[in-house]
């Protein structure tokens, strides 16, 4: 167990050496306490106040790639979705990343500047929203696709996460981890790489994918339209439907709620159909896209709730996920009826 860490005073030596000049009044916790990362507000005494992120998630290297990734995404972004996006701090030339390291962690500080928000979105959705966030998210991930070729390179794919979990099963202390699950978690990793190849997936456009798309990271306006997104945990390039599983959840019958659960059954939902018919009218599907939806499902239950799920989320989360995983997310997973969906699409 990792012992008390100071982290304010880790933000600190960050901004000092970003900025020495500026002096800080006061430093703020706003975390949401739902992972390990570390959120701040950073007010000064000249005024006005910046917002710095702390994580020891990962790995450094994919947090500073994945970070200059999106401040060029967002600087290349066109209308509407120009000020879409929160964006990093630049010292001089290059995106600003403190790194801190002791024998206790290996800790690294963005800072990002203040971004307007809006309004959130109600708890449970309406048509109205549904419909509107379909066409909205049609409209974000088409202007993606085509500026997608201006962007940095990136590292993270889907295999090279999954083969290090497979790594990782094969350690001492992976086999003790995973004690009791090790073969079911081997087993789900090779169904995804088999239905990936069946799919001939790999061959999907890769578009920047935040994945995490709940009602806390993004603002809408008054009519509904995407107004400011922030928290950027698990950005990759990607297929556009790594988005779409936690976009089901965000129009699930059942809402957003304080206890979460990751079950497959949102992706099934009238509304989230309806939500896909709109979407389809903007940016259309193919089938294979469709059918893809339950891989990206395995992945994410695999890669942040079974791999990453006690480095990412905070124990009493990490503990429960983990155990449904077993309970009920590996064992429904077929419950996933893509034909249902192509056919309301008309695919």
């Amino acid at each position: 167990m990792m012992r008390f860490i100071d982290f304010i005073t880790i933000v600190k030596y960050a901004w000092m050496a970003y900025d020495s000049s500026r002096k800080i009044k006061s430093i703020r916790d706003i975390s949401a306490n739902v992972s390990t990362n570390h959120v701040y507000r950073i007010d000064f005494e000249s005024g006005g106040f910046v917002i710095a992120k702390l994580s020891y998630f990962g790995k450094f290297e994919h947090f500073v790639e994945d970070h200059r990734i999106i401040n060029v995404l967002a600087n290349n972004l066109p209308n509407p979705f120009s000020n879409f996006l929160a964006r990093s701090l630049i010292l001089k030339t290059k995106l600003f990343v403190h790194r801190f390291t002791n024998n206790e962690i290996d800790a690294w500080v963005v800072f990002y500047k203040a971004i307007q928000i809006n309004q959130k979105l109600p708890a449970r959705l309406d048509d109205f929203h549904i419909k509107k966030l379909g066409q909205e998210f049609g409209e974000f991930h088409k202007v993606c696709h085509e500026i997608r070729h201006t962007l940095p390179p990136s590292s993270k794919t889907l295999s090279v996460d999954l083969r290090h979990l497979l790594d990782i099963l094969d350690s001492e202390d992976g086999k003790y981890e995973h004690r009791g699950h090790v073969d079911e978690i081997k087993k789900q990793v090779n169904l995804f790489f088999e239905n990936i190849e069946k799919l001939n997936a790999d061959s999907l456009p890769k578009i920047p994918v935040f994945v995490d798309w709940n009602i806390g990271n993004f603002s809408v306006d008054e009519n509904c339209h995407l107004f400011s997104r922030w928290d950027y945990d698990w950005f990759r390039m990607s297929s556009r439907m790594l988005d779409f599983y936690f976009l089901s959840r965000v129009v699930s019958d059942i809402g957003d709620r304080t206890v979460f659960t990751y079950n497959i059954g949102p992706l099934n939902e009238d509304r989230f159909i309806l939500f896909l018919k709109e979407y389809h009218k903007i940016n259309p599907f193919n089938e294979v896209e469709i059918r893809l939806l339950k891989e990206v499902y395995r992945f994410f239950i695999l890669n942040y709730v079974i791999k990453d799920g006690r480095y990412f989320f905070h124990e009493i989360y990490a503990s429960k996920l983990q155990r449904e995983a077993f309970d009920s997310y590996f064992p429904n997973i077929d419950q996933f009826d893509p034909e249902l969906l192509l056919k309301a699409l008309k695919i």
